[in-house]
């Protein structure tokens, strides 16, 4: 599917998709800052949630701009990714950061792919509310050093990073069957969503090993 090609409709389904994405991600960020050790960590992670903020004012703009309601594009994935979020409550600070930096990096890999066939400004407003390099740079050295420091910890986030990602990509399919014919088609554009997931869920793998954790 060429960018020209790509209906009206899809593209607000998808802004709306990554729109929701950055307002659940605020409101789990501004959470998590309370679960850091010390307050340089809790300052750092509540600049990224207002970051998170900043994206969905913009991508909620661009919506009105098309047209479309933000609550009404955001509506149908709710229930989606409110189960995700709901399911992978981090108990702790580094639950939390592992969160970030395996559960987040699969979303952003899912939307990249979607992404793609858009035409500017879409394409290029949506690839920049992505999550910063910064923000998992962050997240990874919290990983590195808690393992450096205790090498026992690496199989229990290696346990909960299995799970972020099973329910992640869970939380992929459900959007991809959901009965948003237009968006359906973004996801689908090359003939097989199942290389789709399988491109996930190497990259994944990847950043599994970066970290010290282990697929």
């Amino acid at each position: 599917m060429s960018a020209a090609s790509v209906p009206p409709s899809a593209v607000v389904d998808l802004l709306g998709l990554v729109a929701l994405g950055e307002l659940f991600a605020f409101d789990r960020m501004a959470a998590d800052a309370r679960l850091a050790p010390d307050l340089r960590r809790r300052a750092e992670l509540s600049a990224m949630a207002a970051a998170e903020m900043t994206n969905y004012r913009r991508l909620a703009d661009r919506l009105t701009e098309l047209g479309a309601l933000p609550d009404d594009a955001m509506a149908p994935y709710v229930t989606a990714l409110q189960a995700y979020h709901d399911s992978t409550e981090p108990k702790d600070w580094l639950e939390a950061v592992t969160k970030a930096y395996v559960g987040d990096a699969v979303a952003d890999d899912f939307i990249r792919e979607i992404a793609g066939a858009l035409a500017e400004p879409d394409r290029q407003l949506v690839l920049d509310v992505l999550h910063e390099s910064r923000y998992a740079d962050f997240a990874a050295a919290e990983i590195r050093a808690a393992i450096e420091a205790d090498p026992r910890v690496a199989n229990r986030l290696s346990m909960w990073a299995r799970r972020l990602v099973g329910e992640g990509l869970s939380q992929a399919g459900r959007v991809a069957a959901a009965d948003r014919g237009a968006l359906t088609g973004l996801i689908a554009r090359d003939g097989d969503a199942q290389k789709l997931f399988r491109r996930l869920t190497a990259a994944h793998t990847e950043r599994m090993g970066a970290v010290g954790l282990n697929n």
